[in-house]
């Protein structure tokens, strides 16, 4: 926490996970940068972090935080991010297998 001012640690079902003070966990602004910057590419920094702050609320002060500590640690986050991708797509495929045996 001393290396990454703003950044705290929670413990929860998945383990031990970095979270920014006042907000979400890191992992979850990092996977919206991911998805921010895929759906926009062209878009500047600036402009990035600015959408992302009027589409979510993250401040972009807290948005910064995030993106140092996954700096810093990339592995680390992007195997949440790919955790709770996998989640996703696991709970739709399974809402999927369940209307298909609703269907005529």
């Amino acid at each position: 926490m001393d290396e990454h001012p703003g950044v705290l640690f929670r413990e929860g079902p998945a383990g031990r996970r970095a979270t920014v003070v006042g907000g979400p966990d890191v992992w979850e602004i990092i996977r919206a940068v991911k998805a921010a910057r895929a759906g926009e590419p062209d878009l500047s920094d600036d402009d990035l972090l600015t959408m992302l702050q009027d589409n979510t609320g993250v401040p972009r002060r807290m948005t910064r935080i995030a993106l140092d500590y996954w700096g810093a640690y990339p592995e680390e986050v992007d195997a949440r991010v790919a955790y709770a991708d996998q989640a996703e797509a696991d709970r739709a495929a399974a809402a999927d297998r369940t209307e298909s045996l609703l269907r005529p």
